[in-house]
């Protein structure tokens, strides 16, 4: 390689002296040895020569290289950068970039990557923060200073049974301190006494109940997880019948019953038939911890705790209500085989219902029969179709009855199978020499009555939307109660608005209690009693 001198800034060089002819980008692309031959040209000029040498004297004696090329030897204050085919000043200027965390500057410099403070070391290296625990299995702890005084009431309540309490010396302890009510007591104590040797210790009531996180728990989630089975997630009817078995041998409004061991189960029951018509929605006899939140038995059960009289407690529990299911079962089982069928059921309410919807219910298309006998219901079936027949505003006796109306399963009701229903009960009106209300009129005043999406069919979203829903099903199987909404009663309606908590089947209960106490007592039923029972609803067309 020839020696040439320094001489001049290479950063100035004239493109020109490489004397080329003017070549198109096109050309060079469509012939390489053109740019091949550009270079070697450029490695034949005497500037391209110089800077070469200086480069490989600089790499010998170990002097470092700066970014441009310039060595830091003897001819340092000489630009030794490539020659560039642009003119000064020509290029564009490249990004700025930051020589802190470049690898290349910190390795050039002799820096290590540990010792420089890296984003990602910060995130690692930052102090270990302690995420408090937000999921507890059963519940979150109760907090300390609560913990600590039911402790003290705990040790108080013990301090005169230092050897434990025994289950009949258990129920002030329900009461007081679990807040629970007190007919629950016998069923908590054998929760707690495991082992069934009929004595709870202090230690063993604050290992349930405190440790165990019961208190911090809802009552809702404190009533199902006593009295669920340890392997279910839901509560059956079995499961309720210790509690009510505690309410009839403790309560003061019952202790009529303790003669008459079988009223009393058939009291208990038909309460529990009633809670699972009313809070197991899904219906499958498996009552779980959402629906027991979402319906109203809590309260109830905390109401009957607290009354006396049985029968002001209309939810569940009143005596009264069974009294009328009961001997309505009873009036209708005539060989009192506890069993009714078609025939027995179409005398109902002085043969209000239609054969057809008979025959809708005997199919079992509502609800399947519990009962094991073909064509037979039993005492629980008959229990949910009074419970729907007598309360239509109720969204279980909507559901029940749409069921029934809905022959083709799909989900609507439609005009064809309305007028199918309403066929047998129009020839009923004409029997009765009454003025036949053609199906066409009839529909109109039920479009206008619930108002619903379509005009063409009715839903169940429909119907639940509507207060006056129920007179849907009355018109179309139920010419009694028919013709009672079509010549209402205004002392009747205004009895309704005066005291809205009732509901449809609280004032048919005591309706009819009042007529069947008087029938007990030998008395004409119809003799001063139209004051008091509205005789329109059972009237014999």
């Amino acid at each position: 390689m020839m020696d040439v001198e320094t001489t001049g800034n290479v950063a100035s060089f004239d493109p020109d002296l490489l004397q080329l002819p003017e070549v198109s980008p096109l050309a060079l692309k469509e012939n390489p040895h053109i740019a091949e031959g550009l270079y070697e040209q450029w490695l034949s000029l005497p500037e391209t020569s110089r800077v070469v040498k200086t480069l490989l004297d600089d790499a010998k004696a170990g002097a470092p290289l700066s970014a441009t090329g310039t060595s830091s030897s003897g001819n340092a204050s000489t630009s030794n950068a490539l020659p560039s085919m642009f003119p000064a000043g020509s290029t564009p200027p490249l990004s700025p970039r930051s020589t802190s965390g470049s690898p290349r500057f910190m390795k050039r410099s002799g820096v290590g990557l540990s010792s420089l403070s890296s984003p990602l070391k910060i995130v690692s290296e930052r102090a270990r923060e302690d995420i408090p625990q937000f999921y507890f299995q059963n519940g979150p702890p109760p907090p300390t200073e609560l913990k600590e005084q039911c402790i003290a009431r705990i040790d108080q309540l013990f301090l005169t049974h230092m050897d434990g309490l025994q289950i009949q010396e258990f129920k002030s302890l329900t009461r007081d301190i679990c807040k629970l009510p007190s007919f629950f007591s016998t069923t908590l104590f054998r929760k707690i006494d495991v082992n069934c040797t009929g004595i709870i210790t202090r230690d063993q009531f604050v290992d349930y109940w405190i440790n165990g996180n019961m208190m911090s728990m809802d009552i809702a989630s404190q009533i199902f997880k006593i009295l669920k089975q340890p392997d279910r997630k839901y509560l059956t009817q079995d499961d309720f019948k210790p509690v009510l078995r505690e309410l009839l041998a403790t309560h003061p409004g019952l202790e009529f019953l303790q003669s008459t061991p079988e009223f009393q189960d058939r009291y208990a029951e038909t309460v529990i038939y009633r809670i699972f018509y009313y809070v197991n929605r899904s219906g499958n006899g498996h009552l779980t911890l959402r629906e027991l939140k979402r319906g109203n038995l809590i309260a109830a059960l905390q109401h009957a705790d607290e009354e006396e009289d049985i029968n002001k407690v209309l939810r569940y529990f009143s005596y009264e209500h069974f009294y009328v299911i009961y001997c309505k079962f009873w009036e209708l089982d005539t060989d009192h085989d506890f069993l009714i069928d078609k025939e027995n059921l179409i005398r109902y309410g002085n043969h209000a219902l239609t054969y057809r919807i008979v025959d809708r219910i005997f199919s079992q298309i509502p609800r399947k029969f519990t009962s094991k006998v073909e064509g037979k219901m039993g005492y629980e079936d008959f229990v949910y179709f009074m419970l729907s027949e007598e309360d239509k505003s109720s969204e279980p006796s909507l559901e029940y009855w749409f069921k029934c109306i809905d022959l083709d399963g799909n989900g609507v009701l439609t005009p064809n199978e309305m007028q199918f229903f309403y066929e047998e009960q129009l020839h009923r009106m004409e029997c009765m020499a009454q003025e036949p209300v053609l199906f066409e009129d009839i529909l109109c005043q039920m479009v206008d009555m619930i108002g619903p999406e379509k005009e063409t069919h009715f839903t169940l979203r429909d119907l639940k939307g509507c207060k006056l829903s129920g007179n849907v099903f009355n018109i179309l199987f139920n010419l009694n109660k028919f013709m009672a909404f079509e010549t209402r009663d205004p002392f009747l309606i205004r009895q309704e608005r005066e005291d809205p908590t009732l509901t449809e089947w609280d004032r048919f209960a005591h309706r009819e209690y009042i007529r069947l106490s008087m029938e007990e007592d030998g008395e004409d039923a119809s003799n001063g009693s139209a004051e008091v029972w509205d005789e329109s609803l059972e009237a014999p067309f």
